[in-house]
C-alpha cells in the first residue's frame, strides 16, 4: 500500500538525519581509507600515488600478513565456536528449566556489559604465571601441575588464549537474542509435534530451529564480523606475531610503522573480507532452505 504524501516526508524527516551519521561515521572512513591504499604515505611528508603496490605487496610479499589473515580464520572458529554454539546450547537448556532462569540469564550476560580494558586486565591474571594466576592454580590443584605454562607467550597457545575472552565475552548476548526468538516460536506448533510423538531432537532440529532460521541467520552475520573485526581484547593481551590478527597487524602498521597507505589497503581488505562473509552466510542459509 502507497504511503500518503505526509508520510513520505515524515519518514524522511526521520530516516535523513541517522542517514547522514551513518555516512559520516562509517561510509566516509571506508572511502577515505580506500583512496589512501592508493598512496605511500607518512602521516607527514607529501601523499605519493603508487596504485595497487600496497595491494601487491599485502597479497604476495608479506609472509607476516598472511600469517595474520591464519590468525584472524582460527580466532574466527574460536569465536563462533563459543559464541553461537555456547548461546544455542545455554538457550536450548533454558527452555527446558523453571527455576532460576532469570538468574541464569543475568549472569551469562554480564560479560557483555563488562569494559574490555576489564575483560583484557582480567585474563591477563588469569592467564599469568608469576604470580600464578588461575588457570595455572587450577591445573596445579586437579594434579595437571605439567601443563602449567606462560599461555600468553607460547606460540601454541596464544591464539586460543586471546581468542576465549572474546567467544566468552558476547556468547550471553547471543543466547538472550536466540533466546527470545525461541520464546517467539507458536506454542501451537510445539503441542502438535509432542501429539506427534516427536522427541527433544526433533523438537529442536524440525520445529525450533527452523522457525528461527532468520534470527540465527541475523545473530552469525554480527558474530562472524565482529569476530572479523576484532582488535581491543587480541591487542590488549598479546605482542606477539603468534596472536596477531589482521586487525592488530594494520594497527601497528599504521601508528607504530607510520604506514598510513599499507594500513589502508589492509582496512580495505577487512571491509570485503566482511562483505565477503556476509555474503557466504546468505548463499550457504539460503541452500540449507532449498533442501
Amino acid at each position: 500500500m502507497m504511503l500518503p504524501s505526509r508520510s513520505k516526508k515524515s519518514v524522511l524527516i526521520f530516516l535523513v538525519p541517522p542517514l547522514l551519521f551513518y555516512g559520516a561515521g562509517v561510509l566516509l572512513p571506508v572511502v577515505q581509507s580506500l583512496v589512501l591504499s592508493f598512496f605511500s604515505w607518512d602521516g607527514i611528508s607529501d601523499m605519493k600515488f603508487v596504485g595497487f603496490s600496497n595491494y601487491v605487496q599485502m597479497l604476495s610479499n608479506d609472509s607476516v600478513f598472511w600469517q595474520a589473515f591464519g590468525n584472524s580464520m582460527i580466532y574466527l572458529v574460536i569465536c563462533l565456536t563459543l559464541q553461537l554454539g555456547g548461546a544455542l546450547l545455554v538457550a536450548t537448556l533454558l527452555l527446558q528449566i523453571t527455576k532460576g532462569r532469570d538468574l541464569i540469564k543475568t549472569l551469562y550476560l554480564l560479560p557483555a556489559v563488562i569494559s574490555t580494558v576489564a575483560i583484557g586486565f582480567l585474563f591477563q591474571r588469569i592467564y599469568s604465571v608469576d604470580p600464578v594466576g588461575l588457570l595455572n592454580r587450577l591445573l596445579d590443584v586437579v594434579g595437571l601441575s605439567g601443563l602449567q605454562q606462560a599461555w600468553l607467550s607460547n606460540p601454541s597457545t596464544i591464539l586460543a588464549a586471546v581468542s576465549f575472552p572474546e567467544g566468552w565475552r558476547f556468547s550471553g548476548l547471543y543466547m538472550l537474542i536466540i533466546y527470545a526468538a525461541f520464546m517467539a516460536v507458536p506454542t501451537e506448533l510445539e503441542e502438535a509435534a509432542k501429539l506427534d510423538g516427536v522427541n527433544n531432537w526433533q523438537m529442536f532440529s524440525k520445529i525450533r530451529f527452523p522457525y528461527i532460521r532468520p534470527v540465527w541467520i541475523t545473530t552469525t552475520i554480527m558474530a562472524v564480523t565482529y569476530a572479523l573485526r576484532g582488535f581491543d581484547i587480541p591487542y590488549l593481551l598479546s605482542n606477539s606475531r603468534y596472536g596477531q590478527l589482521v586487525t592488530t597487524y594494520m594497527y601497528r602498521t599504521a601508528f607504530t610503522n607510520t604506514n598510513y597507505g599499507y594500513a589502508s589497503a589492509m582496512a580495505v581488505f577487512i571491509v570485503i573480507e566482511c562483505l565477503v562473509a556476509v555474503g557466504l552466510i546468505f548463499v550457504f542459509m539460503r541452500r540449507k532452505v532449498d533442501e
